[in-house]
């Protein structure tokens, strides 16, 4: 018979229960790491899902500022721009929220704009501004880019209401002179005789923005009158009218550095009837019949076979007074609305409407510069 060891059965027990607490806490141990590793996956994933989130919610109409330069190599007289592919717009009824934090320019594409043949504007994209649908808005906004390096003008961008537009009459914009401006003449062969006017990137009939330098470029006065003109018209009338508002945004083209614009695009869609009052794109040339222009510097000339008196030219100053009958004062009224003044004796004054009527006196060279017409019936 064999007699059992207590001391010894004592120390085996002691020794499996001490293997078994060690293959437990291996156990518990792995479990451990296991469950470690799938809540750092799970978290991973969290933060990954997360972060796409918040990158797709990134607002997209507010991107990087415009820039309204163009690099291209063709002359001004060859190139245009044009808007890039854009969705058609959708039949959505425009939010009331509030403006865009940043002004959004369209993508312009110089080298397929037809060269000028005679017209003082062409149709872009179709005749459809390239506004996305969450950049309508009843809130009534205006923004002008700040000047480049070179002086030269940015985008104007607004949603224009019957709130932002002039109660009082223009004021002299005489003294601001925008990039490549020249003070010259050319008579009988340019309307008012002045090749270039300040031009208003958006009118002042639009949004009261009167000798803003953020809003006035070098144009000539068949950019002014033939090619800007009419469509500022039509959308003061449209809202004057309906009370409705017009998002509304006009772009200089420059042509690498050069000084003076190679024309504007306009765009256009009125808002609550989302573009059924007011809808157009349109590329305006900043030409003048008749004469060449150097773009780089405003510098210009009168084409061969083209007479007319010698041009007056006094750059980047202003007409000197006393010098030519045009200097001398005299007492005109002007139409704000029109840009015309008239002799105090023409019957066209009867027609007008008090509110954009304004006595003036001064001289007649002075007024065209800030870019008045001369009415056609009394020839002040």
């Amino acid at each position: 018979m064999k007699f059992k060891n207590p001391i010894r059965e004592h120390r085996e027990k002691k020794e499996a229960e001490r293997r078994r607490k060690e293959a437990e806490a291996k156990k518990k141990k792995k479990r451990a790491i296991t469950l470690g590793a799938v809540a750092f996956v799970a978290l991973f994933i969290i933060i990954g899902i997360g972060s796409l989130t918040e990158d797709n919610t990134t607002d997209p109409v507010n991107p990087t500022p415009p820039i309204s330069t163009v690099e291209d190599s063709s002359q001004p007289e060859e190139t245009k721009p044009i808007v890039s592919e854009t969705e058609p717009p959708k039949e959505d009824t425009p939010s009331e929220t509030s403006e865009p934090e940043t002004t959004v320019a369209p993508i312009i594409d110089l080298s397929s704009i037809p060269a000028y043949s005679g017209s003082p504007y062409v149709e872009i994209n179709g005749n459809v501004p390239s506004f996305a649908d969450d950049e309508l808005t009843t809130t009534s906004f205006e923004r002008y880019s700040p000047l480049d390096s070179l002086g030269r003008c940015g985008v104007a961008y607004a949603s224009i209401g019957i709130d932002l537009m002039p109660t009082a009459d223009r004021g002299s914009i005489g003294q601001v002179k925008p990039s490549g401006w020249h003070t010259v003449k050319y008579n009988g062969v340019v309307d008012g005789n002045y090749l270039y006017n300040r031009c208003h990137l958006i009118g002042y009939q639009l949004t009261a923005e009167n000798a803003n330098t953020q809003n006035l470029i070098t144009g000539t006065r068949y950019l002014n009158v033939e090619g800007m003109l009419p469509f500022e018209n039509m959308v003061a009338d449209y809202i004057h009218e309906t009370e409705n508002h017009v998002l509304y945004r006009v772009t200089p083209i420059f042509e690498r550095n050069n000084l003076i614009a190679s024309g504007v695009l306009m765009e256009a869609k009125s808002v609550e009837d989302n573009g059924d009052g007011i809808l157009f794109s349109v590329y305006c040339y900043n030409v003048q019949p008749n004469i060449t222009i150097d773009y780089a510097t405003g510098d210009s000339s009168l084409n061969s076979g083209v007479s007319t008196e010698t041009p007056a030219q006094e750059t980047q100053a202003p007409v000197q007074p006393g010098n030519s009958a045009g200097s001398a004062e005299a007492t005109y009224i002007l139409n704000t609305n029109t840009m015309k003044f008239h002799n105090p004796s023409c019957s066209s004054i009867n027609q007008m409407s008090d509110a954009n009527k304004q006595e003036y006196t001064g001289s007649r060279d002075n007024l065209i510069s800030q870019g008045y017409d001369p009415c056609q019936r009394c020839n002040p």
